[in-house]
C-alpha cells in the first residue's frame, strides 16, 4: 500500500517540473491528485502522462477567482488532505533595475498566491493535513540580481511558522520545502551565465532533478513526517548550509 493511499491532494504549478514530479510520486503512492497550470495545453500533457487518479484545472492562482474555482472542482470530489502550493515565479532584476512591475510580478505569484491557496484549502482540510509551500535556497543565501525573488521566498517561511501556531488545534502540519537550483524549465529561463554561477557553488557539484525535490514532499506529505511541523526543509546539494 502507498504512503498516501486514499488521499487527496492539490498540487498548484502542477505542469512542469517539481510539481509534475510530485504529482507523478503522489498518484504511484496511492493519492487522487489535483493539479493546476496556466497554461491549457501543458494542463492537458500533464493529465495525459499521469494517466489516472488525476484531473486538472486550468488558472493563474495569484487570480482569487481562479482559486475559488479550483476549489469548487475539488469541493465536488470531498475533503482534501494535502496542499502544495507549488506555483511560483522566477525572474532576475539587480537593484538598480528593480521596477514596481517587477516587484508585484513576483509578490502577487510567490506570496499573494501561496497565502490564499492555503487559505481558500481550509474549509475543504482534513484535520491531520499536510500544507507545503515551495521555498527556495534563495530565501536563505544573497544571489545578485535575485533579491526580490528571494525576499519573496523569505516571505513564505515566515507563513509557515504564523501558521503551524494557528493551525495547531486542527493538526495540520506546515512546511517548507526549498529546493537549489533544479533541472526545470523556470531555471531554464534564466541567463546561462548566471544558473552557472549559482550551480558552481553547489557542494555536491551538480544541479538537483525534480524527482528529488518529489521524494522530500512525499516525505512532508506522509505519515513519515508526523511529528514535523514549521520546518524549512532544504533540498540543495548543500548549498545553503555551508
Amino acid at each position: 500500500m502507498g504512503r498516501l493511499q486514499g488521499k487527496v491532494a492539490v498540487i498548484t504549478g502542477g505542469t512542469t517540473g517539481i510539481g509534475l514530479a510530485t504529482a507523478r510520486l503522489f498518484v504511484a503512492e496511492g493519492a487522487y491528485v489535483f493539479i493546476t497550470g496556466r497554461d491549457r495545453s501543458r494542463l492537458d500533457d500533464a493529465v495525459k502522462e499521469i494517466g489516472h487518479h488525476v484531473f486538472g484545472v486550468q488558472g493563474d492562482f495569484a487570480d482569487l477567482a481562479d482559486l475559488d474555482r479550483l476549489y469548487e472542482t475539488v469541493a465536488a470530489h470531498g475533503p482534501i488532505d494535502i496542499v502544495f502550493a507549488n506555483a511560483g515565479l522566477a525572474e532576475m532584476a539587480p537593484l538598480e533595475a528593480v521596477s514596481e512591475e517587477h516587484f508585484d510580478k513576483i509578490f502577487n505569484v510567490n506570496v499573494k498566491g501561496a497565502l490564499f491557496t492555503v487559505q481558500k484549502a481550509l474549509p475543504l482540510l482534513n484535520a491531520g493535513g499536510s500544507i507545503i509551500l515551495t521555498g527556495s535556497v534563495a530565501s536563505a543565501k544573497g544571489t545578485p540580481a535575485f533579491a526580490v525573488y528571494g525576499a519573496s521566498k523569505a516571505a513564505i517561511r515566515n507563513f509557515v511558522r504564523g501558521w503551524t501556531a494557528e493551525l495547531a488545534d486542527r493538526r495540520i502540519r506546515a512546511n517548507v520545502l526549498s529546493p537549489g537550483p533544479i533541472t526545470t524549465a523556470l531555471v531554464a529561463e534564466q541567463p546561462r551565465d548566471a544558473i552557472e554561477k549559482i550551480a558552481s557553488t553547489i557542494p555536491m557539484g551538480r544541479m538537483g532533478e525534480p524527482d528529488e525535490v518529489a521524494k522530500a514532499a512525499l516525505f512532508l506529505a506522509s505519515g513519515d513526517s508526523s511529528f514535523i511541523t514549521g520546518i524549512e526543509l532544504f533540498v540543495d546539494g548543500g548549498r545553503a548550509q555551508i
